[in-house]
C-alpha cells in the first residue's frame, strides 16, 4: 500500500501545480477581453481570433484545473440523500462511482479525442471563422484535461481504499448539511470582518450584551 500512496501522493502533487497555475488563465482571459473591447471602440477593429483566444484561455482553466477540483473535493454533487449516510458508506458511493462511471468516462474521451488531436496537427487545421485560429492547442488542452481527471481518478481510488483500510486519515472528514452551512457561514463572516473590524461576528452574541 506504501507504494500506491506514494502514487497518489504524486499524482495529488502534479494536479495541485497545475491546478493553480490554471488560475491564472482566468486573469489572462480577461485581459484579452479588456484589450479586444478597447481596440473594437477605439480603432474599429476585431478578430475572430481574439475571440478564440478567450475561449481557449477559459477552457483550459476549466479542464486544467479540473482535476485538482475533484482532488479538493470541491466539485458540485447533489447531497440530499449522500449527505445522509455514514462516512464508511460515502466512502463505498464515491470509489464505485469513480471505478465505474469516472474512469470509463474519462478513458472514452481520451480515446475519441487523441486521434482528433493528431487529424488536426498533421493538417494544420483551422476554425471555420474568419481569422480564426488553429484548432489543435484547443484539441490538445481538452485531451490533457481529461488524461489529469483520469490519473485523479486513480489517485482517489487510491486514497479511498487506504481510508477504508485504516491505512491514512479521511482527508475529507464527515460534516452534515448543516454543520457545513454554518461553516461557510462563518468564512463568510469572517472576511467581512477582516474588512469591517467594527462588523458583528456570529460567535460575539455570548460576549454581548
Amino acid at each position: 500500500m506504501g507504494g500506491l500512496l506514494a502514487l497518489s501522493r504524486g499524482i495529488d502533487r502534479i494536479n495541485t501545480m497545475i491546478g493553480r497555475s490554471a488560475a491564472w488563465l482566468i486573469l489572462l482571459a480577461i485581459l484579452v477581453s479588456a484589450i479586444n473591447a478597447i481596440i473594437r471602440k477605439v480603432f474599429s477593429v476585431s478578430s475572430n481570433a481574439w475571440l478564440e483566444l478567450q475561449w481557449y484561455l477559459y477552457g483550459g482553466a476549466f479542464l486544467l484545473a479540473a482535476a485538482y477540483t475533484l482532488l479538493e473535493n470541491e466539485h458540485i454533487r447533489i447531497d440530499i440523500i449522500y449527505a445522509r449516510w455514514s462516512r464508511r458508506v460515502q466512502h463505498w458511493i464515491d470509489l464505485l462511482g469513480t471505478l465505474l462511471f469516472l474512469l470509463p468516462f474519462t478513458a472514452i474521451m481520451i480515446w475519441l479525442i487523441y486521434p482528433s488531436l493528431r487529424t488536426s496537427w498533421r493538417t494544420h487545421e483551422i476554425s471555420m471563422n474568419a481569422g480564426g485560429l488553429i484548432i489543435w492547442p484547443a484539441k490538445a488542452i481538452l485531451l490533457a484535461g481529461f488524461v489529469l481527471l483520469f490519473i485523479q481518478g486513480i489517485s482517489e481510488i487510491i486514497k479511498k481504499i487506504a481510508v477504508m483500510r485504516g491505512a491514512m486519515p479521511d482527508p475529507h472528514p464527515h460534516t452534515s448539511p448543516h454543520e457545513t452551512a454554518l461553516r461557510e457561514a462563518e468564512l463568510m463572516g469572517s472576511g467581512f470582518d477582516h474588512d469591517h473590524p467594527a462588523s458583528f461576528r456570529p460567535n460575539d452574541r455570548e460576549t454581548r450584551p
